[in-house]
């Protein structure tokens, strides 16, 4: 075939018609950035490339799943610079991976047995517990209900039993530590900028806008990163310190290992600058799940001892005290600290306002969407500091108890199938990381509210997948290993 005969893009251009189209493009963007800002611009040259994303989710939803865990670490500091509402980004990604599992079904069939698990049934009860909120006779906005339900339920029912159906191999598990670990130490080199070199002019205007009352104390900035708070930044980073740490002692490939021991690193250096006290507890926990699973005497006594270190050093000691993230971090060991005492006092209150309220004063009524929605009620005006807290107020004692069932019912299944179930020792090494990871963010969140804030959720819901999952991946090594080495495997 004659290659000068043939037609090509640019020959396209020659005629009326593309130019034309062309030219509207071009002179509508023009006219949308003069008129309605940078944004709408934008948005009309990224138009064409999220029709194209949005077909390729729908031939492939794992994309979906992927996309969701990237943006996840930046959907709430990006609106500082793009004010628009991103979590319903996340909602409307979700939606559509649903969309593209239901038309995909008309051709192939979908595994939706996967989801059949004891997880997705006690998602879907809390759930159900979340909607009969609706109805609480103390709940006075159902907009308020709307937004604050979507981190504390609907993105769990929502985004187990998509991993269960489309995420659910041994690859996956290791492609979520890398997007995890390469976000983190992201995340750690940016907190270290507004450290080094201070904040730019979009967060300075965040600051400016109220920020600063809880990140700037006694002068000092509270390092936040790409995060929605510096609360989130330090537990979000001593949570990736504790499972990087464990996978860095299991991990086999050598470079993955150096990865692993980067990550961990700049991940506790990340929780040391964000000025979080409360994040102290997500390694102190991830350290004592350890000990218990690991069942390992030499690693019982040294983690006994490197726990009274580590205790001994900000509670008796004043090492370190020229540093300002370790001295604020030495308050966390103080049970005489104003903000400790203040907490308290707020916990009696609600403590006697929800004595006759077993399913509370409905969600939304306490933090940010209290204060938007209702900003003259009780709850609104209290002060809850901590992801429990908050959970028993909006729903309830009998809310609480639930949740903290299905926390402790994963929690125990995890310790359990590393302890007794689970063979392999790099598998057992990546579910010890996640358990001990999830303690640690459990424990922490009595402290601050970050087990339903991003990035921590979705990583949270991911790791009690990974937990469900172990016991089948375990099973399908040890058959491709075949009897022939059952005996050369160590049984925990």
């Amino acid at each position: 075939m004659n290659p000068f005969l043939r037609t090509y893009g640019a020959d396209h251009m020659r005629k009326p018609v593309p130019v034309l189209l062309l030219l509207s493009v071009v002179l509508l963007t023009a006219h949308l950035t003069a008129t309605k800002g940078l944004v709408a611009g934008i948005a009309i040259v990224v138009l064409p490339l999220v029709a194209i994303y949005v077909g390729a989710l729908f031939i492939n939803p794992r994309i979906g799943i992927v996309t969701v865990l990237a943006f996840n670490f930046f959907v709430l500091g990006i609106g500082r610079y793009i004010p628009m509402t991103w979590g319903l980004l996340m909602d409307g990604l979700m939606v559509l991976m649903y969309f593209s599992l239901f038309f995909k079904a008309f051709k192939i069939k979908v595994p939706w047995n996967r989801a059949g698990s004891q997880l997705t049934l006690l998602v879907s009860i809390w759930f159900g517990y979340a909607i009969l909120q609706i109805v609480n006779p103390e709940a006075v906005s159902i907009a308020a209900w709307f937004y604050a339900m979507r981190g504390l339920a609907l993105y769990q029912w929502l985004f187990i039993p998509l991993l269960f159906i489309l995420f659910n191999k041994r690859a996956d598990m290791q492609l979520f530590f890398l997007i995890w670990g390469a976000l983190s130490l992201l995340a750690t080199l940016k907190g270290m900028q507004q450290l080094i070199f201070g904040v730019d002019k979009w967060e300075q205007a965040w600051l400016d806008a109220g920020g600063d009352v809880t990140h700037i104390l006694f002068g000092k900035l509270r390092i936040f990163s790409f995060y929605s708070d510096a609360g989130q930044f330090g537990a979000s980073q001593g949570h990736t310190g504790v499972v990087f740490g464990v996978l860095t002692l299991f991990a086999k490939n050598r470079k993955f290992q150096i990865f692993c021991a980067v990550v961990a690193m700049a991940g506790l250096l990340g929780m040391m600058i964000s000025g979080t006290r409360g994040a102290i507890a997500v390694p102190a926990m991830g350290g004592v799940m350890f000990i218990l699973v690991r069942k390992h005497i030499p690693s019982i006594v040294l983690g006994v001892v490197a726990g009274i270190g580590v205790f001994v050093f900000f509670k008796y000691t004043t090492i370190g005290n020229d540093n300002d993230q370790i001295r604020r971090m030495r308050t966390a060991f103080d049970p005489n600290d104003a903000s400790l005492e203040m907490r308290r006092i707020n916990q009696a209150k609600l403590k006697g306002y929800l004595a006759t309220r077993p399913i509370g004063g409905g969600i939304g009524s306490t933090g940010n969407w209290g204060k938007r929605f209702s900003p003259n009620t009780f709850l609104a005006n209290t002060a809850t500091d901590s992801w429990f807290v908050a959970v028993w107020a909006d729903t309830g004692i009998v809310g609480l108890y639930l949740h903290l069932f299905i926390l402790f019912f994963v929690l125990i299944t995890g310790a359990y199938n590393v302890m007794y179930k689970i063979r392999d020792d790099w598998l057992k090494g990546q579910i010890t990381a996640l358990v001990c990871g999830m303690a640690g963010i459990m424990l922490a969140s009595y402290g601050n509210g970050v087990f339903g804030q991003f990035p921590t959720c979705l990583l949270m819901y991911t790791t009690m997948v990974f937990i469900f999952w172990s016991p089948k991946w375990d099973k399908e090594i040890q058959e491709r290993k075949g009897p022939s080495n059952e005996n050369s495997i160590e049984v925990a």
